[in-house]
């Protein structure tokens, strides 16, 4: 094995006196089952397991892989396990400081072991997306003829930022996103690891809740808070990590926000609030605690698409547009950049024209059909294409609205029970104005009230 970042001095040092090491370097997996998260990609057979040598036997020799997700996930990880475990010779580089003089080395390297002594090679290269279009054309080689075993990293979508030719000869393996369940995992055992914090501190649960919503899915994160929030506690004197200390230590005051409580509810509410009133300071305010307590932007996002309609309406066409590009945004993007357009989604929402009219309208609609207030269609709107339709006066009478001036035919179009019930009463509010005259005109025309010649 021929690590760079993982080098041979820095596990003796680690070794020989283990704290000088970052927790997270500590707590790294030492095996493929350590692992937090990312069980789909660790099933018997799979292309991670088979890297390590488990199945590795017969004619399929292991692939080479891409690893894409967001910071802090695992992906380093996940090749520092594969260069602990496997008997092969692993490299690591960095496309940051490695270029193809670099990469040729290793290529170089890699057949002479594999001819000289039989040793296949593992290379691990971080931030792939880096290198440029060369630099990655001159993998190319070495990865068709598996001289190396490739395993690439990186953060951005390979289909953009890896050429097509080196993507198609790799298995693209997606990380997914770690749960609260698997940080809170993880912190557990390095409270309690003696190659953690062997049991010296104690967590209280909303600390640790604290903690989680810093770490924002990130591993790396939250062990680095964990250590801090214990040192300030050992160096106080105390054995458990108090929520203040934890404040204290990592500058970041807790939001009094439970995302399965009440807090969660009002919160939401008093933004969606402020955004009816037209309080873009104080939607704002609420957004940023949503925000800083680790809520799920897809919520947050949901919740302005439902205001969009709701409380502007046709006051602002656009409103639902914008509030709908950005739940799209969100869901491609993810914190910390969703933050950015949600906030523009809720600035054009909270200065909106407001109307609530088409809320009203459809459950005043609803609440109708609910009293019963429904009967026939009209004969003369019934389907008339199929055969013996016209026996039953189906379609007689219709008026193809297209072949008027205008377009626009006086003849009936609700049932009995509810003809000329107005469901939607627009407001004269931004766009909805040019709305409530059309509809007005409409209304009229529909009665027979005006000519038919278009206007």
């Amino acid at each position: 094995m021929e690590p760079d970042l993982f080098t041979a001095a820095a596990e003796a040092r680690q070794e020989k006196d283990p704290a000088r090491s970052p927790l997270a370097v500590r707590m790294r997996p030492r095996t493929l089952d350590e692992v937090v998260g990312q069980q789909h990609l660790l099933k018997p057979g799979s292309p991670l397991r088979r890297l390590v040598g488990e199945g590795s036997g017969g004619p399929a020799g292991p692939s080479s892989v891409f690893l894409w997700g967001p910071p802090g996930i695992g992906k380093t990880t996940l090749a520092y396990v594969v260069s602990q475990a496997t008997n092969k010779r692993f490299v690591e580089l960095s496309a940051i400081t490695a270029g193809v003089k670099e990469v040729r080395a290793v290529i170089d390297g890699a057949r002479r072991a594999s001819g000289g002594y039989g040793k296949e090679t593992v290379l691990f290269l971080d931030e792939i997306h880096r290198f440029s279009k060369a630099q990655q054309d001159s993998l190319l080689p070495a990865v068709e003829n598996r001289w190396v075993t490739l395993i690439a990293a990186t953060t951005e979508n390979p289909y953009f930022s890896v050429i097509s030719p080196l993507l198609s000869r790799s298995l693209l393996l997606t990380l997914e996103p770690l749960t609260d369940d698997d940080l809170r995992g993880l912190l557990r055992r390095a409270l309690t690891d003696a190659r953690g914090l062997a049991g010296a501190v104690t967590l209280p649960e909303d600390t640790e809740a604290h903690l989680l919503r810093i770490a924002g899915g990130d591993a790396r994160r939250a062990l680095t808070a964990l250590e801090a929030g214990a040192g300030s506690a050992l160096a106080k004197g105390e054995q458990e990590i108090t929520l203040r200390t934890l404040e204290e230590a990592v500058d970041r005051a807790a939001v009094k926000y439970d995302r399965a409580g009440d807090q969660h509810y009002d919160v939401a509410s008093a933004l969606i609030k402020s955004i009816r009133g037209s309080d873009v300071d104080a939607a704002l305010h609420y957004l940023a605690r949503m925000i800083e307590a680790g809520e799920d932007p897809r919520f947050i996002a949901r919740r302005l698409m439902i205001s969009a309609s709701e409380d502007i309406g046709l006051a602002d066409p656009t409103a639902l547009q914008t509030a709908v590009a950005a739940a799209q945004a969100v869901a491609l993007i993810g914190f910390p950049e969703a933050r950015i357009t949600l906030s523009q989604a809720t600035i054009a929402l909270a200065l909106a024209p407001k109307s609530n009219a088409a809320y009203l309208a459809i459950d005043a609609a609803l609440a109708d059909v609910r009293a019963g207030k429904a009967g026939p269609v009209p004969a003369h709107l019934r389907d008339s294409h199929y055969q013996g339709a016209q026996k039953l006066g189906h379609g007689q009478g219709y008026r193809y609205p297209h072949d008027l001036p205008g377009g626009i035919a006086a003849q009936q179009y609700a049932p009995d029970a509810v003809h000329g019930t107005r469901y939607y009463t627009p407001t004269r509010h931004g766009a909805e104005a040019r709305y409530a005259d059309v509809a007005e005109r409409v209304r009229a025309r529909l009665r027979g009230e005006a000519g038919e010649r278009g206007e």
